[in-house]
């Protein structure tokens, strides 16, 4: 019997705004613990909520780059359960009639198109922070910070058409990018900016009956993403091929150990409580609202990638990689617009310039090399001023000492040699001085030849034009 997974996603993104949801308190991140609290965050009896109208905007942006239908109507709710840090005893989201319904999300993977649905996009808060490790009594006691408490969020639930772990790890990045070029989310894994649950089941491969859903929760890197679903496909195959039933259950990922724990059964489908939240009028979306924002949309990703491929001839993995991130994306086309050689600016970028931004010397606006620094570059390698190998040492200098690639090859004396009677008589003293090679290559051995180009280019201190 083959089996294969099938994989839902529950993506939460915290909004880039400066207060909570329904209070003024500060939403930045780091700050000492409980000093970020009011009355209402803390749920305090008579503390009212306000809904913040930037995090609506945010949301609507959010819905409408993802594909959403935005509803005219929407209703929030309180979302009943208990934790430590959930200081109401209920949080404050939406249920039966959410911001945002009927998403989908296209891009291109290995050549091929995929398609992931969205179900549903909805406003919630966050809730307080549990923290169980770093103080002398931790295995005693668990401390608690409530400044994450009230923090906007939108909850993104997709249909179950993942069917691997790298799927999804994958499909989680593309979100990732769409969520930082729309400007709603800083997409900030480590710091749980940005988290994923994930719902994952078995069947039979070809069968159209899901089997039961396991949750596995709080994966905050798409490492941990894959690592994480792979683990639990090979569990529950394993319990299934031994005549066991899968619990429908929550677990948590455990790094360290690289598997996953149970943290909670589920009785039913649908553990928690839901009722009316009477303080909260339904939230109205016009229209006219609805279009104001659209029209406020910046290029998505997958768009700029077909217009990368069809524009600028890319090929497909090219502008694929490229439109990962927007700050490379727009990189690139600068660079590529000055150079008028937008595959040797897709080359530099993907390759030299990505390999630099990896090391975190820089981040892509404060990088040294300017994308017209970057074409001026390019433009001496086209006239074939010099040559790429040493196009990639002066890339080099630049990045040390910000000068342009023009005043380098000047002042280094790096120009190559272009000039036909001075080749032709330092090729016709390596020809003198080996005789061997060129009988070799007299003899019919093709390689003898890069063997005397490559003397020629030792004699010049590779200045020499090797094409010539």
């Amino acid at each position: 019997m083959e089996f294969e997974p099938v994989i839902g996603l529950e993506i939460h993104a915290q909004l880039l705004t400066d207060t909570k949801i329904f209070c003024g308190c500060s939403t930045r991140f780091g700050a000492p613990p409980n000093t970020h609290v009011c009355p209402v965050c803390l749920g305090l009896p008579g503390a009212l909520p306000v809904l913040n109208q930037r995090a609506v905007k945010y949301a609507v942006r959010a819905a409408l780059a993802l594909g959403c239908t935005v509803c005219s109507a929407s209703i929030f709710a309180r979302k009943n359960y208990f934790y430590p840090d959930l200081p109401k005893g209920y949080q404050i989201s939406q249920f039966e009639q959410p911001l945002a319904i009927d998403g989908h999300v296209e891009y291109v993977a290995n050549d091929t198109t995929q398609a992931v649905r969205i179900i549903r996009v909805h406003l919630e808060e966050d809730a307080g922070k549990s923290l169980h490790e770093g103080f002398p009594d931790s295995n005693r006691k668990t401390y608690l910070d409530f400044n994450r408490s009230g923090v906007p969020l939108i909850e993104i639930v997709t249909h179950p058409d993942l069917c691997s772990g790298a799927a999804a790890a994958d499909f989680f990045a593309r979100l990732r990018v769409i969520l930082l070029a729309v400007e709603v989310n800083d997409g900030n894994l480590e710091e749980g900016s940005l988290r994923c649950d994930a719902n994952v089941s078995v069947r039979l491969r070809g069968a159209t009956t899901l089997g039961v859903k396991v949750e596995v929760k709080n994966l905050n890197s798409f490492r941990f993403l894959q690592r994480a679903l792979d683990y639990e496909f090979e569990r529950q195959v394993a319990v299934l091929r031994q005549g066991g039933v899968v619990a429908q259950e929550t677990r948590l990922w455990d790094a360290a150990a690289g598997q996953t724990l149970p943290m909670r059964s589920k009785e039913e489908a649908h553990d928690y409580r839901y009722f009316p939240e009477p303080d909260l009028p339904p939230l109205l979306v016009g229209a006219e609202r609805i279009a104001v924002v659209r029209a406020t949309l910046p290029e998505l990703p997958e768009a700029r990638r077909r217009r990368f491929v069809a524009e600028y001839g890319l090929p497909e993995y090219d502008a694929g990689v490229l439109t990962r991130s927007a700050e490379i994306a727009a990189y690139f086309e600068q660079a590529a617009v000055s150079s008028s050689n937008p595959k040797a600016a897709s080359n530099w970028v993907m390759g030299e310039v990505r390999r630099v931004l990896n090391e975190g010397v820089a981040a892509v606006a404060e990088f040294p090399v300017t994308p017209a620094a970057l074409a001026e570059l390019i433009g001496l390698v086209d006239a074939g001023t010099i040559g790429s190998s040493t196009a990639k040492d002066v890339f080099g200098k630049m990045l040390d000492s910000r000068r342009p690639a023009g005043e380098i090859v000047a002042e280094e004396g790096l120009a190559q040699i272009g000039d036909s009677a001075v080749l032709r008589a330092i090729v016709a003293d390596v020809i003198a001085g080996e005789a061997g090679a060129v009988a070799q290559y007299r003899a019919g051995k093709q390689s003898a030849l890069g063997f005397l180009v490559g003397q020629v280019m030792r004699a010049t201190k590779g200045k020499a034009n090797p094409q010539l």
